[in-house]
């Protein structure tokens, strides 16, 4: 990893460090993972950042989903965020195809209210 490579993680560590805080402050979810290539370890440079965000049952996911890109437009990197609640997971989590099943196998927790 050359320096340039290691000074652009670093700044893509501290965009999703930034995004983690403002969503966990603003939103209030359960958790939030980090998942996709950036999580299993094979971004490029023009991968984005995904974000699992799990919000408490009764959440409108879109309406929350459109409100945490705006929350988050002025960050410098391509991110696509994911809103789910538990009771969507129940149902959807292990279904073959979905967003769910990846994120919730490959997903690692950068956020997790107590």
């Amino acid at each position: 990893m050359t320096t340039t490579d290691r000074e652009r993680a670093s700044e893509i560590e501290a965009v999703v460090a930034t995004m983690v805080d403002r969503l966990a402050g603003r939103f209030k979810p359960d958790r939030i993972l980090l998942f996709g290539s950036r999580a299993r370890g094979d971004a490029t440079e023009s991968s984005d950042i995904d974000l699992l965000v799990v919000m408490p049952d009764g959440t409108d996911r879109r309406q929350t989903a459109i409100e945490m890109h705006v929350a988050l437009g002025d960050l410098p990197a391509a991110k696509d965020i994911v809103v789910t609640t538990p009771s969507h997971i129940a149902r959807r989590g292990h279904v073959i195809g979905t967003v769910l099943r990846p994120a919730l196998r490959e997903g690692r927790i950068l956020y997790e209210r107590v």
